[in-house]
């Protein structure tokens, strides 16, 4: 796994061992880059269930203002802080664009700043019964009017969210293929 473009391309990212982060494929991320465009450059993004970091670590690679990171697992953490090094030290970036906040994201109050994009991987197994909760009383304190969200979830959901309209779907639906869906606010 690495970061797919911009200026820290090619720089590998680490992972803990066992099952419990799924990092995102570099075949998905680097097709959603793509999709995002020059949209990225200048965003706050927000990165939850942020696992290895990699959505918001490209972003940044890619032109993103800042990135901050929500995770809560302790092996998960170690390797995203290693790779928030790596990336901030290959784009000589200041390490303040990237901050890595070791909470839940349930545990989100209004106290925490709000962001242009927002990018969403959580655990496969509670996500069609959670997302429509992920968004109340996560995603839409913190997300501007204007915002963007892009969940990672399988293939063969589609969830329709309150206020927010599906841009696109990147990759092929299928149970047992990720994909990406891209919401805007507002919709």
């Amino acid at each position: 796994m690495r970061i797919t473009g911009g200026r820290a391309g090619g720089i590998p990212l680490k992972a803990p061992k066992g099952k419990a982060t799924r990092p995102a494929t570099d075949r998905l991320r680097e097709s959603v880059f793509s999709s995002l465009g020059a949209s990225i450059e200048g965003c706050k993004v927000a990165d939850l269930f942020a696992g290895t970091g990699s959505y918001g670590l490209e972003a940044l690679s890619r032109g993103a203002a800042s990135s901050t990171f929500f995770e809560s697992d302790h092996a998960a953490l170690t390797c995203l802080r290693q790779n928030v090094q790596a990336t901030t030290r290959s784009c000589n970036l200041d390490t303040a664009v990237a901050q890595v906040v070791a909470r839940d994201v349930f545990t989100l109050d209004s106290s925490t700043p709000c962001y242009d994009l927002i990018f969403l991987d959580p655990p496969y197994d509670t996500i069609a019964e959670n997302l429509q909760h992920i968004f109340e009383k996560v995603i839409n304190p913190i997300a501007l009017a204007k915002a963007r969200a892009l969940i990672e979830l399988p293939g063969n959901l589609e969830p329709k969210i309150n206020d927010w309209q599906i841009l696109r779907r990147i990759g092929k639906a299928g149970k047992d293929k990720p994909t990406a869906l891209i919401y805007e606010r507002g919709g």
